[in-house]
């Protein structure tokens, strides 16, 4: 398994092999039924939708980004506050075992310029393919628009199909079911209930890498919707990065947004709002902008004299306009000192999260002091899970995607040693 990886099996199975069941089809699940099939079990991999990896297409449209080459350490600190649980999985199998094992199905990546790791292809589609090629030389099953509810009284699965309802009675199970962002994709949340219902502690799921909400002017909504900010800085809570952003209709969102939307996130769910700070020069001087900023203006208008004499973009200037229509001070009655101070700290507030259906991922899911070592659910033996419906979260970059491979083979291999405690 994976390359050079260790292989898990299961001797005593191999003559009549323990059936076991896999539900959601995503990169979590597939990847537990690699390990289980490797491993000697019998497995089938349940998913409501029509085909698999839905959301794994989807966040290949613009580049696969499996993972990141920065080292273990660093990679690792971005879990935050999940570090410790979820750091025995990745090292187990870590970014260079991710690389290799894409490599294994013809896909080789490369390191990009950012440090984020792609396949050569540069999509998911191919590397979907050769892994589900892989998935069927080995066995592994399919059963698809099956949408899981729950157990039966006999305490077998439960599904609902095209044809009705159907039942399953595997020893194990791994739940991959994901989080509650893209719901159109498959992954809608809908196993909150069923597993609340059950006992399991689940912390609510809220956005992750997500836009927020601004109450634009309807001026600044119409004019800029859609324009990009670039060559700026945020700062939030003591972090500042570089990065761009985009203006929506409802507010705001982007790569350097997304990298700070878990504090952003939390900070309005504790009051309701927050103020998130743009520098839109901040490579430039504070004195050499006060300098630029007191030479006069003529007959240029506000606006054209700060785009010429600051370099500012229309969005930029729209964005310091906007500011000084919510503190009630016009922007030409500014010293120079205060308007180069507006410009390299322009408050936005933001009054709100996108909609989690919007979001890139999810946070919350299932407590991880609900899991074991060997990802099962304390509450429920013989139940794993695996993947984004977890209570972790992380940015962009290929810590998502990276985390979501690593648990489902731990997963897996928590499944096999659970077969057979020997292990």
């Amino acid at each position: 398994m994976f390359g050079a990886e260790r292989e898990y099996a299961l001797p005593a199975l191999m003559s009549s092999k323990i059936k076991t069941a896999v539900i959601g089809a995503g990169p979590a699940g597939l990847m537990a039924a690699e390990v289980l099939a490797q491993g000697g079990a019998s497995v089938t991999v349940y998913d409501a939708m029509a085909s698999v990896g839905r959301k794994f297409l989807l966040a290949g449209r613009g580049g696969l980004n499996l993972t990141h080459s920065e080292p273990l350490p660093e990679f690792l600190a971005r879990y935050g506050s999940a570090m410790l649980q979820l750091a025995p999985a990745i090292e187990a199998f870590p970014p260079e075992a991710l690389r290799r094992w894409s490599e294994a199905l013809g896909q080789p990546t490369f390191v990009g310029s950012s440090g984020r790791v792609f396949p050569e292809a540069f999509k998911a589609s191919p590397l979907l393919r050769a892994w589900l090629r892989r998935l069927d030389s080995i066995g592994v099953r399919f059963a698809l628009r099956h949408r899981w509810s729950g157990w039966d009284s006999d305490g077998h699965l439960s599904f609902v199909t095209p044809d009705g309802p159907s039942t399953v009675d595997a020893r194990a199970t791994v739940l991959g079911l994901g989080g509650a962002s893209w719901p159109r994709l498959g992954s809608d949340g809908g196993w909150v209930e069923t597993l609340a219902a059950k006992g399991v502690a689940i912390s609510p799921l809220r956005p992750a890498n997500c836009g927020f909400t601004v109450a634009w002017s309807d001026i600044f909504r119409d004019r800029f919707e859609g324009q990009p900010l670039k060559g700026a800085a945020f700062s939030f809570g003591g972090h500042a990065l570089r990065g761009e952003a985009v203006m929506t209709r409802s507010g705001i969102e982007g790569g350097a947004i997304y990298a700070l939307s878990a504090d952003l996130r939390e900070a309005i769910i504790a009051a309701g709002e927050t103020t998130l700070h743009i520098a839109l020069r901040p490579d430039l001087d504070k004195n050499d902008l006060v300098a630029r900023l007191s030479a006069p203006r003529g007959k240029q208008s506000f606006s054209n004299w700060l785009r010429k004499a600051a370099q500012l973009s229309p969005v930029g200037i729209g964005l310091l306009q906007e500011a000084a229509v919510v503190s009630g001070t016009p922007l030409p009655s500014l010293s120079p000192a205060a308007l180069a101070g507006l410009i390299n700290a322009v408050p936005l507030k933001l009054n709100g999260a996108a909609p989690i259906a919007r979001a890139i991922s999810t946070a919350g899911g299932i407590s991880l002091s609900e899991i074991d070592s060997g990802f099962m659910i304390r509450h429920l033996p013989g139940v794993f899970a695996a993947g984004e419906m977890l209570d972790w979260e992380a940015p962009t970059g290929g810590y998502l995607l990276q985390a979501s491979f690593a648990t489902g083979a731990a997963a897996g291999r928590g499944v096999l040693k659970y077969l057979d405690p020997r292990k």
